[in-house]
């Protein structure tokens, strides 16, 4: 089994698990351009169609809950050939929905098939990493995954351009995609789990290492922490196409350029941790993001309740995704640290709640269509409670200061 590769293996590894990760950012992005077509093609609201993104949302939480505890005790390579074949089918029934509750249902399965590269990818780093090796290798993986919302909407918005293309023509070409990828991990990906280390599989024993997980205090700190701020997140996702488009009257493609340049501030806060994850304590750079976020956040949601132009909601945007980066980073590595036994369980429950949470914020952005406060009120708030949860309930400094050398030593 690899452990700590360097060099080429490290590079297709990173190449491998970044296609896997970024599939989840693809189903929920790509599609986000042609929002208002498919309100007009099923003859929805808005609220309706924002209600397909909750699904998928939905979907891609319940799936990490069922994928991860069986990758524990299946391995990686087999649940996750059955689950990203399933997402394939399931992008052809989207494509073909005739209303929008058949679109809402196939999204959730599409969101629960998709699950399997997220969690599973996120496993693999563990399976494979350790120490400060772990920290630069996610950093690593979390750039590639930021090039997905940087490019899906762009992609998205390009498909709708070319004759006789439809918003149907995005779910077809998310099923290439996913056909792709089974391809690919069935010819590339070695088992990252050998047997002896994995956890027999019964509903009791799965719950019994949840139980587990929740009682560890840190753990559901920074699980809550990324859960709030990453979450939150969507309001952004789900209220930007009606809010660029709609308010400020800017096309398609346009908007696809404005979501996806957050995809390089993603890039930024995720270099930053890799960057100065050895030299400056990962707790104290998520201290930063933290802080950051809830200013950002402040600033976004005056500029809301004022009315202000676009591009002083763009900017706070980017800053807010940039300290985003940093904490999606940063809180993995910190609460994954200590999780060998469990790390498909443990990386389910740290994506599951900022989906749950994005699938609740999701069709709040659209309860009112002429105004953009819903969304910067909900990114506010989310990224409040997070930082309230970072400070209240994960480990002091001086704890993890214990920790973090003797990963360096």
């Amino acid at each position: 089994m690899l452990q700590n590769p360097t060099g080429k293996e490290r590079l297709g590894l990173a190449f491998l698990l970044g296609m896997l990760a970024v599939l989840g950012p693809l189903n929920i992005d790509m599609y986000l351009p042609s929002f208002p077509e498919i309100a007009d093609d099923l003859g929805a609201r808005a609220s309706l169609v924002q209600l397909s993104l909750t699904a998928c949302l939905l979907g891609l939480a319940a799936g990490q809950v069922v994928v991860g505890p069986i990758s524990d005790a299946q391995g990686r390579k087999k649940p996750l050939l059955i689950s990203i074949f399933l997402f394939a089918l399931s992008s052809i029934l989207c494509a073909f929905a005739p209303t929008i509750v058949v679109l809402v249902v196939a999204r959730f399965l599409q969101g629960f098939t998709a699950a399997a590269g997220v969690v599973i990818a996120r496993a693999v780093v563990r399976d494979v990493f350790s120490g400060r090796e772990l920290t630069k290798f996610f950093a690593l993986l979390m750039v590639i995954n930021a090039v997905a919302p940087m490019a899906a909407p762009m992609a998205g918005g390009a498909i709708l351009l070319l004759p006789f293309a439809s918003w149907n023509s995005i779910f077809y070409f998310l099923s290439l995609i996913g056909l792709f990828i089974v391809l690919m991990v069935a010819l590339k990906l070695k088992e990252t789990l050998p047997p002896e280390k994995r956890i027999p599989s019964s509903v009791g024993s799965s719950v019994r290492t949840m139980g587990s997980l929740f009682k560890d205090r840190s753990f559901i700190g920074y699980a809550l922490t990324v859960g709030f701020i990453h979450g939150g997140s969507f309001a952004y996702v789900a209220g930007t196409p009606f809010v660029y488009q709609g308010i400020y009257g800017v096309s398609p493609q346009v908007f696809s350029v404005l979501f996806g340049i957050n995809g390089l501030a993603i890039i930024l806060g995720s270099f930053i941790i890799g960057r100065f994850g050895g030299t400056v304590h990962e707790r104290d750079l998520l201290r930063v993001a933290v802080k950051i976020a809830v200013s950002a956040t402040i600033f976004l949601l005056v500029m809301t309740i004022i009315e202000g132009p676009l591009a002083l909601l763009v900017i706070p945007i980017f800053v807010y995704m940039t300290s985003m980066g940093m904490v999606t980073t940063s809180t993995f590595a910190l609460a994954m640290e200590h999780q060998a036994h469990r790390a498909g369980t443990a990386s389910a429950l740290l994506g599951t709640f900022s989906l749950l949470l994005g699938s609740l914020v999701s069709p709040l952005v659209g309860i009112n269509e002429t105004t953009a406060v819903p969304m910067g009120a909900i990114l506010f708030t989310t990224s409040f409670i997070g930082a309230v949860a970072f400070f209240k309930l994960t480990k002091e400094k001086g704890v993890d200061e214990e920790v973090w050398l003797e990963k360096e030593g």
